[in-house]
């Protein structure tokens, strides 16, 4: 019963990264909202539905300042990243990060891997690479780093979803925390001009907020604390191919042959860095 409510809310988690994906490259790349104006909606939004779900169950709380700080660093560094890069390799830096991020982590904190977690990532990233850099161009150092930074960030606030008790307070918590840092990067760049918002912007980001983001941000933390390290990471690589997919069902694009070769290879990593001899277990026990 554990094992089949780990598995739905990792389902429903990464569905709503990968959607979450779609409202973002919607709003931010059809031009529709800046990044400051876009962040700081998704993060209120978020924050206010999180906040109002959680009132019959004690209020937001078990959040922390260091886990909001990585939620604002993770949603303004790639908001502000996708301007300058590519969707595709915008993918690869962020999800690589992520890799980098909390393999190392629980590495250092005493996991040991099995080959096919390291086997099941050599191919997922092998996968994700090819669909990512086909017609790559020159991109800025500077949104290169914000790139990875964001990546680094996701990854930290990940590892510290692993040690949460409630998800849907912790959460709300954190969303409450990270909207006012939003806010004053807003501001910011409403001094400076440099905001523009449609409806339309507007109601992806609030979208993007309160559904993909925040639902989908508890989901992952009710998942995480019974997931390695290194397995949440490669889990997080179906994203794109699941992101992907969408923008075939529901933007028209083209469904090629990189993308359905690129996505077996992927999912084959993640196959295999799931996988499980008869007498190990693929999840760990909650802490």
């Amino acid at each position: 019963m554990v094992r089949m409510r780990v598995v739905l809310a990792t389902a429903a988690a990464l569905v709503a990264f990968a959607a979450n994906s779609l409202l973002c490259r919607a709003a931010l790349g059809g031009g529709t909202a800046d990044a400051a104006s876009f962040t700081a909606l998704r993060l209120a939004s978020g924050a206010l539905a999180l906040v109002l779900l959680c009132r019959g169950a004690g209020g937001a709380r078990g959040g922390s300042w260091p886990s909001a700080a990585a939620l604002f660093a993770y949603a303004a560094a790639f908001s502000f990243a996708y301007f300058s890069l590519s969707a595709g390799v915008g993918a690869l830096l962020l999800f690589g990060a992520v890799q980098i991020t909390m393999i190392g982590a629980g590495i250092a904190a005493g996991e040991r891997p099995p080959w096919s977690v390291w086997a099941g990532l050599v191919l997922a990233l092998g996968g994700l690479a090819f669909l990512s850099l086909r017609g790559a161009r020159a991109f800025s150092t500077s949104r290169t780093a914000l790139m990875l930074c964001g990546g680094a960030a996701w990854g930290i606030y990940s590892m510290r979803g692993r040690r949460v008790g409630q998800p849907l307070p912790a959460t709300a918590d954190n969303f409450r925390r990270a909207a006012p840092l939003a806010v004053l990067l807003w501001l910011g760049a409403a001094l400076s001009g440099a905001t523009h918002l449609t409806g339309a912007g507007a109601a992806l980001a609030v979208a993007s907020g309160a559904i993909t983001s925040g639902l989908g941000y508890v989901a992952w933390y009710s998942a995480l604390p019974h997931l390695t390290a290194a397995r949440a990471a490669v889990l997080q690589l179906s994203v794109p191919v699941l992101a992907a997919t969408g923008g075939v069902l529901l933007l028209g694009e083209v469904l090629t042959v990189r993308l359905i070769v690129s996505g077996a290879a992927i999912l084959a990593g993640i196959g295999l860095a799931t996988w499980r001899p008869a007498r190990s277990a693929v999840l760990t026990p909650s802490r």
